[in-house]
């Protein structure tokens, strides 16, 4: 009993450290434990936490996705400076944002799937060339959103902020693709092992370009979600943003060797446990060039505590099935 217990508590450390981690800033100052923050770190975590289940997915076939920082600010000029020349419906904005990504996306896919090129070097030249291509659209300036689509940021469905509802669409449709659909678990066979998902018949070509797909739609929705809060692109928008979003994915536990990861509860609690850490850090007013550095040690630390988490989980399921097999 003492063996299983020990297996649920591993088997949940993201959730146990995101609890310890609101216990301590809720001791530290009562004002964290209040409804309003509560919200207002859940609508902060709503586009970051979109970038991150794509990044999750990414993650599961042993790939990697450096430009969704870049496809964020890119995605932000082009529709910026599209609806600000034309009259589009408010319902048509999200479904050109997602486009764009898409086609971002497809160039990933396309050179990491059939040209064969390693995701970390492709991805790394798109961060640079995605934004270099959006700072030539929009001549290094802000580009602003009219009223109508930031109004969308402040009002509640059934009390709760839209982009909170989208990100748990968002959530759902991916928790369902990886758990019930075949793709899903085509998509773990290739991050645990390419050559023989091969062998087995899973068109591996297919399923990587569609998942750098899937993560190009998702940055493009998850740019259209922050500005809907933002209401102003400014040249700096999503840069770094990579960084938290496979540090979302690796806190829920996705592996960076491909094969294994949840997008439910695991990126989510990620994403959650991020964002709790920088709304925490403001509200003890930490200075503002010492926040950055402590986020990345407790970071660090709860990554480390996790892969300690795998090892001992993977040794302790060994045991149990062992027992188990012996009393058999």
């Amino acid at each position: 009993m003492s063996q299983r217990l020990r297996q649920l508590a591993l088997g949940n450390v993201p959730i146990i450290l995101l609890v310890v981690v609101f216990i301590v800033f809720s001791l530290l100052d009562p004002r964290f434990f209040d409804l309003q923050t509560l919200a207002n770190v859940a609508r902060s975590t709503a586009y970051i936490g979109i970038v991150a289940v794509g990044m999750t997915l990414v993650l599961m076939t042993a790939g990697i996705d450096l430009s969704v920082g870049s496809m964020l600010y890119l995605t932000a000029v082009v529709v910026g400076q599209v609806i600000n020349a034309a009259a589009l419906p408010v319902f048509v904005v999200p479904l050109l944002a997602i486009g764009v990504g898409v086609v971002l996306g497809a160039i990933n896919g396309f050179a990491i799937s059939f040209l064969r090129l390693v995701p970390f070097i492709v991805t790394l030249a798109m961060l640079t060339v995605f934004r270099g291509a959006g700072l030539g659209l929009s001549d290094s300036r802000e580009v602003n959103y009219p009223d109508v689509i930031t109004q969308l940021g402040s009002q509640p469905i059934l009390g709760i902020p839209l982009p909170v509802w989208v990100f748990a669409l968002v959530v759902l449709l991916a928790h369902l693709l990886v758990t019930r659909t075949p793709f899903g678990r085509q998509l773990l066979a290739t991050g645990e092992d390419r050559a023989a998902a091969e062998r087995a018949g899973i068109p591996v070509r297919r399923i990587l370009f569609t998942v750098y797909v899937i993560s190009g739609a998702l940055a493009g929705l998850a740019s259209f979600v922050a500005m809907t809060q933002l209401r102003t692109a400014a040249p700096g928008f999503g840069s770094g943003d990579e960084f938290d979003a496979i540090a979302a994915a690796v806190l829920g536990g996705t592996s960076l060797f491909g094969g294994r990861g949840s997008v439910f509860p695991g990126t989510v609690v990620g994403a959650l446990l991020i964002q709790l850490i920088q709304t925490g850090l403001q509200f003890l007013q930490v200075d503002l060039y010492v926040t950055p550095m402590i986020q990345a040690c407790i970071i660090l630390l709860a990554v480390f505590i996790d892969a300690l988490r795998a090892g001992r989980l993977e040794k302790l399921t060994r045991r149990v099935v062992m027992s188990e097999r012996t009393e058999v």
